[in-house]
């Protein structure tokens, strides 16, 4: 009840909702993943540095996942932008855009560890 008498004063006042704009959101969580994606891949490298014999392997692993990372995120960026467009209702775009979230920020916290416990594992191999 009160929703719908809410919805009426902001038609009756001229105003109406601002509708979600989902490329700009999306772009920014992009930028915010990947600020955080590259303090914990330098944080996490680093680790690995100090801790090994001067081996290579972890610089290559840093320039590998700044490599790699790009592209993944333009993607998000890109799919976000062919949705916008499209004259689907926001409300069927919302799970979509939170799943898509919760798969970039996974990807931006999990991906140092990983890539940094696979160059541990090689070096500790050979």
């Amino acid at each position: 009840m009160a929703k719908a008498l809410w919805e009426s004063a902001i038609e009756e006042s001229g105003k109406s909702r601002k509708a979600i704009d989902w490329k700009r959101r999306m772009s920014d969580h992009v930028a915010y993943a990947l600020l955080v994606y590259t303090g914990l891949q330098i944080f996490v490298t680093m680790g690995a540095l100090k801790s090994e014999h001067g081996s290579i392997l972890p610089y290559f692993g840093l320039v590998l996942l700044v490599a790699a990372i790009i592209p993944g995120c333009r993607l998000f960026e890109k799919r976000w932008e062919r949705l916008a467009d499209t004259d689907t209702p926001r409300e069927d775009l919302a799970p979509l855009f939170t799943r898509d979230v919760a798969v970039l920020w996974i990807a931006a916290i999990g991906l140092p560890f990983v890539v940094t416990g696979l160059i541990k594992l090689l070096l500790a191999l050979f």
